[in-house]
């Protein structure tokens, strides 16, 4: 099937328009879309190739959608398809960071943000138990919930670095696999190693091109190196590298203080496209404290070192689709990681909850709240974020915007 690029481009931009509420419905927007109302895709091939992307780091939405443009016209449709996922959020993101940079600190903003931030807690625990969900699956409960159980321990107790916590559970996960597929792997075709290794040259020299220009700019040097990293480790979604992101930007570079990557994380929540573009957030708040040059420069290396490697990813490994997702302990190792990932989630609930309920947190090991700087308020508007969220089941965007409204009212009221 040959679809014409207008169509595509429009599709492709429609379906980037309305992609809000994280990668559950964007998945389910691009089924309808591409499988039930055109039919440019199989069952079959829409549900090998979200298998195949969530088995790469990066936002799994985004990748399926440039594989789908890839699958209906070639490299071009990929491009297509992947950016206009991403640019409408990228756009409204870049607006809410450089207004916030302006008006966050204004004291009724803030208490706006305090009513975002006590959503943002119960949001992370609806993430919690959607992953665990989906990784404790029939046969897999006790093995999955002790890699979950270690995870936790390993970032919460150790501070074990979140790629590490990774790589052992993807060993493991490999390791453990003994299930072989029902039909032996395909055959690749001839040339594909060849093109593999020209397409992964040429977007490794994209995702490296920007630090040539940035050598009189050592904040966008580190913002670009440590962006770059987070791309090879963001599987199991942006929830699972949140908290590593976090010690980093706040801990180890002091770009953001702790309130403000809480609130980044709402404000990311309320755009369209993955909530990976929190990064963008992120780095344009860090370079707003220099400069608005910086702060644009800073939005667009990180967009670019975010989501190149995602066309990477894709680009090359596409063509081994159907040969990838016959390897037993590739979907091993994947299993495991999407548990190990429950507990790195339940980390970071734990992290931002202890964050927003008490005005002082003990860092220096373990984080532990000091009992007596418990914030009433910050637990009442938790209490009605969880009663939204969870018991009336209101939209995420609905939500987010009432517990603005009730933040707010607080600090008239009072």
């Amino acid at each position: 099937m040959t679809v014409p690029l207008s169509t595509l481009t429009r599709t492709f931009a429609r379906i980037g328009v309305l992609s809000f509420g994280g990668p559950a419905a964007q998945i389910a927007l691009m089924h309808e879309e591409l499988v039930e109302r055109r039919t440019w895709l199989t069952e079959r091939q829409y549900l090998s190739a979200l298998s195949f992307c969530m088995m790469l780091p990066g936002p799994e939405a985004m990748q399926l959608c440039t594989y789908a443009g890839w699958r209906l016209r070639g490299v071009l449709g990929g491009l297509i398809a992947g950016t206009l996922f991403v640019l409408p959020g990228a756009l409204v993101v870049l607006a809410l960071a450089l207004a916030y940079a302006t008006w966050g600190q204004v004291p009724l903003v803030q208490s706006l943000f305090l009513g975002i931030q006590a959503a943002v807690v119960v949001i992370v625990v609806q993430a919690l138990i959607k992953v665990a969900k989906r990784a404790f699956g029939p046969g897999y409960m006790a093995e999955g919930a002790a890699l979950a159980a270690l995870a936790f321990l390993a970032i919460y107790a150790l501070r074990l670095p979140f790629p590490l916590i990774i790589a052992g559970a993807a060993l493991w996960g490999a390791f453990r696999s003994t299930t072989r597929p029902d039909t032996p792997a395909p055959r690749l075709t001839p040339g594909t190693t060849r093109r593999t290794a020209l397409t992964a040259v040429i977007f490794l020299a994209l995702w490296a091109a920007p630090f040539a220009l940035l050598t009189n700019s050592d904040l966008l040097t580190q913002i670009g190196l440590f962006f770059s990293k987070l791309a090879v480790v963001t599987f199991g979604g942006a929830y699972a590298v949140l908290a590593y992101m976090t010690q980093e930007v706040v801990g180890t570079h002091g770009w953001l203080t702790t309130p403000e990557m809480i609130d980044a994380l709402g404000l990311a929540e309320t755009t369209p496209g993955p909530l990976i573009l929190v990064t963008e957030f992120v780095a344009t708040l860090a370079g707003a404290k220099v400069s608005l040059a910086t702060a644009l420069a800073a939005a667009a290396l990180t967009l670019w070192v975010t989501f190149i490697p995602c066309f990477l990813w894709i680009f090359a490994g596409a063509p081994y689709l159907e040969w990838l997702t016959h390897q037993p302990r590739l979907s091993g190792a994947l299993r495991a990681i999407t548990a190990a990932v429950v507990g790195v989630i339940a980390n970071l609930s734990l992290w931002f909850a202890l964050h927003v309920l008490f005005a002082e947190v003990h860092t220096n090991g373990p984080a532990l709240p000091v009992l007596s700087t418990a914030q009433p308020l910050a637990f009442a508007l938790t209490a009605l974020a969880a009663l939204l969220l969870l018991a009336l089941r209101l939209g995420m965007a609905t939500t987010l915007a009432l517990m603005a409204l009730a933040g707010l009212a607080t600090s008239l009221l009072g």
